[in-house]
């Protein structure tokens, strides 16, 4: 029998957590229930779980807060955000922090599920592809390192790094702008479009040392990688 995913779930709604806690485990997650982000975080340290949702709004240490102490230590281990804020800036708040994903409330358990499991699947795959090479860089996608000839490397966010994935994937092709946002975002909303913007304007000047590199706009389809 396959081993359970453990998820770390901070969720300082009693009533709520005990759900979403309850339909993970019928479903054979291994969950993780904590009321503040302190808890959650020496959890984190003590019991090394493999996906994290985190509610935003938590008392001690916030969502954010404890998203930033965390990434500290570990750069790779998906993050699903639970949110009651709508504000484009804070959605992409979250992902600069290094989120993966995020659901506002009120949400649908089955949506939460989708989620985790795209994303596990996503953590799945970055684990077996090997060195890529676009211009004059190198991208060690397991890693999600950037590098520059022999400069010093450049550390992408797990966002970065799976959306420069595709990109090179599609190398000299339109990259479909909703598709690629449904299979990284979780939809194509008007937050998440805006939030894929603010990502591709920092690929954009991380690969800005190859001037035959560019991701160009392709209006109304998407975006283009040409090398």
């Amino acid at each position: 029998m396959t081993k359970p995913t453990t998820i770390l779930l901070a969720e300082d709604e009693q009533a709520l957590g005990q759900i979403i806690k309850e339909s993970l485990e019928t479903r054979n997650f291994n969950v993780l229930l904590c009321e503040n982000g302190e808890k959650a975080f020496e959890v984190y340290k003590n019991e090394s779980p493999e996906l994290l949702v985190l509610d935003v709004m938590m008392p001690k240490k916030d969502g954010f807060t404890l998203a930033k102490d965390i990434r500290t230590i570990d750069d790779s281990i998906p993050i699903i955000f639970l949110t009651a804020k709508s504000q484009t800036q804070d959605v992409v708040e979250g992902f600069n922090i290094g989120g993966n994903d995020y659901l506002k409330k009120p949400f649908s358990i089955e949506e939460l599920i989708v989620r985790i499991n795209n994303l596990l699947r996503r953590t799945e795959l970055q684990k077996t592809v090997e060195l890529l090479k676009i211009g004059h860089y190198t991208f060690n996608f397991p890693k999600q390192i950037l590098q520059f000839k022999s400069e010093e490397p450049v550390q992408l966010t797990h966002r970065e790094a799976h959306l420069l994935f595709h990109l090179i994937k599609n190398q000299n092709a339109v990259l479909n702008r909703s598709v690629i946002l449904k299979k990284l975002w979780g939809n194509d909303d008007f937050f998440s479009a805006r939030s894929m913007d603010v990502f591709i304007t920092k690929l954009r000047k991380k690969l800005n040392q190859d001037e035959s590199i560019q991701i160009l706009n392709v209006r109304g389809f998407g975006y283009k990688l040409i090398c």
